[in-house]
This record gives structure tokens, sequence and C-alpha cells, in this order.
């Protein structure tokens, strides 16, 4: 009976050496896509933080040709509408700077150009796939995009024509009051009751950037 044990012993360790070989195999292939998909989520993080540094960075440079032109009605329309596309500042430099935080090196970066005021952001990430167990994925890096807009919170409602009526003064030589013949430009009115009486002589009462527009991640 012993030979028999021993020739049984014999015929099952292939079996089992081929078997624990393919459970490694296995393994190192879940993990080689557990690699790759750490390395897709890390790329698409660094690509929406990217999209949206670009958008807020957009929306901040906005700023100072808002204030320049605060008695402008027209423009204070325009800038309120949802069609407005930005100002003429690009912002992808800011996008770079947020992808290189990120282990990621950008693609490319671009004002959408599709009637929105955002940005695309195409990267990849710094770092490639460590293992080739799946063939041709050695050295492989993770690509995404994404893209973020900005998008007015608030309506502008221009105050109506008003021109007063002149008053007579016995001295001709008196100028007229300039407050008393002074109309409101008109009032901007913002998601979650902020208004905001636009006065161009009086900057401390404009609201921050973030208050006049938000930015958010949308579909490309």
């Amino acid at each position: 009976m012993t030979p028999k044990v021993c020739e049984d012993s014999g015929q099952a360790a292939p079996l089992y050496i081929t078997a624990v070989v393919g459970l490694l195999f296995l393994g190192l292939i879940f993990l080689a896509f557990g690699e790759a998909d750490i390395q897709r989520n890390g790329a698409q993080s660094a690509a929406d933080a990217a999209a949206l540094a670009a958008a807020k960075e957009s929306r901040s440079l906005l700023e100072t040709d808002l204030k320049a032109h605060l008695a402008d009605p027209d423009y204070l329309v325009s800038v309120f509408s949802p069609s407005f596309l930005g100002g003429p500042d690009n912002a992808c430099g800011r996008a770079s700077s947020f992808a290189a935080r990120n282990k990621a090196s950008i693609v490319g970066c671009q004002p959408l150009a599709d009637g929105r005021w955002g940005y695309e952001v195409r990267l990849q990430s710094k770092k490639g796939m460590s293992t080739d167990i799946v063939p041709g994925t050695e050295g492989k890096k993770a690509e995404a995009v994404a893209v973020a807009v900005v998008e007015p919170r608030c309506t502008f409602s221009p105050e109506p024509a008003n021109t007063p009526e002149p008053t007579s003064s016995p001295d001709t030589d008196v100028d007229p009051d300039p407050e008393a013949t002074t109309t409101p430009v008109g009032k901007v009115r913002c998601d979650g009751g902020l208004d905001w009486v636009v006065d161009s002589e009086d900057l401390t009462l404009m609201p921050e950037m973030a208050d006049l527009f938000s930015v958010r991640l949308t579909e490309n």
C-alpha cells in the first residue's frame, strides 16, 4: 500500500503547484487592474481640481473689469446673463499649477466653445503603470477630462430712466447739487436673498465674486 500512496502523492504535486501558480498569476492580474483603477481615480481627481481652479481664477480675473463698469447698466446686464462667456484673460496657468500639485501634467486646457463660461482640462498622470502582467500596460499613464463652469448667481435690474425736472433758482451761478440728479444704476439680486444696490462710487458695497458667481463641475 505504501508505494501506491507515494505514487498518488507524486501525481498530486504537479497539480498543486499548477493551481498555486495560477492563483498567484490571477492575484497579479487583480493587482494590475487595481493599480490601473487607482491611477484613473487619481487622474480624475487631479483633472477636477485643475478645471475648478481655472474656472475660479477666471471668475477672480473678472473682478477688476466688473468694478470698472459699475456705472454701465448694459455691461451689468451682460455680465449677469447666462450667455456671458467671461473675461478675455486665460486662466489655464492656474490649472497647470493644480495639476502639478496632484502629480499630473496638462495635456490640454482651453475655454469652453459651446456658449458656456468655463474651462475644459485634459491631463495624464506623471507616473505610469508599474507592471506588465497585462500586455501593453507597463508605463501606461492614466488620462482624465474635466469641465468646470462659472454661472451667475444673480440678476441685474437696471433703474428706469428718470430725468429730474429742473428747478428754478434765483442764483443762476450756483451749480445744481449732483446728488440731487443722480439716478441709481440698478440692483443686483442674488440667490439666498442677497441684494446689492449698485453704487459705482462706493466699491465697498460690492459683494465677493463667489457671492455673485458660482463655480461647479459639469459634464463635457
